[in-house]
């Protein structure tokens, strides 16, 4: 038997895991931003266009290294700043809204994701959320409220708004602390073996591990479980309870 206390609490990422996973490219996702950004620069748009994607993938490349979280504003300043554009933080602000706008399209919540959230609340645990992204709070929030998830997860955490990313302990640390539940009596549930199951089991969680053939295979990790729909985490948290 194991000497874990009952689980108490479940906590989700979000792309992939909860919304379905959309392997864009990066390229098409900012080209709306960077014709913006054009108009108030002088610059073409194929160049910040360039420039805003290899910025983008630098900042997440990074944080597999030090983990430190970022925000979409400081990709749109690091861009300007290397191009050498000098534009008011409104027309920063507009930038990034334009980016957002692109995504919106594709943004879709699995069809299980609400009812398996209600039969986690129904069993009286907790549910929280926990999601490495450089998107706003408020961008993710009125996808959640339009699928209706929100009603159903206690807390939800954006490390856009945080200090560290997954996997650093910190990360976890937050969510669990906005729950009220130790790591051991908590579960973690992601598409990411190094960020989500790595993390969480570093951090003293039950790691359980979505595969997503879209996500780079890391080595050397053992989920705790392994569910190919939402709906199968039902039987394992009964039976971690």
């Amino acid at each position: 038997m194991s000497d874990r206390p009952p689980l108490r609490a479940v906590i989700f990422d979000w792309g992939g895991t909860l919304s379905e996973y959309a392997n864009i490219e990066l390229i098409d996702m900012w080209r709306l931003a960077a014709g913006h950004l054009a108009k108030h620069s002088g610059r073409s748009a194929e160049a910040i266009l360039e420039r805003l994607v290899s910025v983008d993938e630098r900042m997440w490349e990074r944080t597999t290294g030090d983990a430190l979280a970022y925000g979409l504003s400081d990709i749109v300043r690091e861009a300007t700043r290397e191009l050498g554009i000098d534009v008011a933080e409104a027309i920063i602000a507009e930038t990034g809204t334009h980016y957002l706008d692109t995504w919106t399209p594709h943004i879709r919540h699995f069809e299980d994701a609400r009812p398996t959230l209600a039969a986690l609340k129904e069993r009286g645990l907790r549910v929280g959320l926990l999601s490495n992204t450089h998107w706003p709070q408020a961008y993710h929030e009125r996808f959640l409220e339009r699928d209706g998830l929100t009603p159903y997860i206690d807390t939800r955490c954006y490390t856009s708004e945080m200090m560290h990313m997954k996997p650093h302990p910190e990360a976890f640390r937050h969510a669990l602390d906005t729950l009220g539940v130790e790591a051991a009596e908590a579960a973690y549930v992601g598409d990411r073996l190094f960020d989500d199951v790595f993390g969480a089991q570093r951090a003293g969680m039950r790691g359980v591990h979505r595969p997503n053939l879209g996500v780079p295979a890391y080595e050397g990790v053992t989920p705790d479980a392994t569910i190919e729909t939402l709906a199968d985490l039902l039987p394992i948290v009964d039976g971690w309870r």
